[in-house]
């Protein structure tokens, strides 16, 4: 079931949003936190985020750009804002949709749909600091454009990313390089650590 998180701070339109949602089949989340909600966000990792841009402490402009920042999820705007200039800068900051309000409720839920459907084919995409790496094609999305990288310097990107937090040790590096430890190459390891580098460098 896909998860959506609503950013809304007029309660009555965000409850009738949960609700809205909540009764076509999708789990809900409402953040009322908003001078955090980026952060929020990131760790909530929705399927998709509906954003309001008026509210209180900060500007959904900013929230919608820290999260595409972090994160590969979708934004869908839903505002009172209808001026050109305000959809422009929406999608300037990587907005996949800009709605304003008041907005029907079957005209929502389609493109709630449609959202959610264009982002099921990036599952294999993991997240990094400022760049997204598809792990089947080790094609790099980085500083608003994409690059595929050699096989090596994917594999070892993969590793990097799929340890979270945790350190990765030389013997993980090793087999995701070469599926062995047996025979340990370091020079050869920071070689390839060094194109790595070399490749996401701004």
């Amino acid at each position: 079931m896909k998860r959506i998180a609503v950013v809304e701070d007029e309660v009555y339109m965000r409850e009738e949003l949960c609700d809205m949602l909540q009764k076509d089949g999708y789990l809900v989340e409402a953040i009322t936190e908003f001078e955090d909600a980026a952060r929020l966000l990131a760790a909530l990792r929705p399927d998709l985020v509906i954003l309001d841009l008026n509210l209180p402490e900060i500007s959904g402009f900013q929230i919608c750009q820290e999260l595409k920042n972090k994160t590969a999820i979708p934004v869908l705007v839903l505002t009172s804002r209808d001026q050109v200039k305000d959809e422009l800068q929406a999608f300037q900051l990587g907005a996949d949709e800009y709605l304003t309000k008041p907005c029907r409720k079957d005209r929502l839920l389609a493109r709630v749909s449609n959202i959610l459907k264009r982002y099921e084919g990036r599952t294999n995409l993991i997240e990094g600091p400022d760049f997204l790496l598809d792990q089947q094609t080790y094609t790099l999305y980085i500083h608003n454009t994409s690059v595929v990288l050699p096989k090596n310097q994917g594999k070892l990107l993969v590793a990097l990313l799929s340890g979270g937090d945790a350190l990765v040790t030389t013997e993980q590096l090793c087999m995701a390089l070469w599926g062995t430890t047996e025979y340990i190459d370091e020079n050869a390891l920071q070689v390839n650590l060094t194109r790595l580098k070399n490749d996401v460098r701004p």
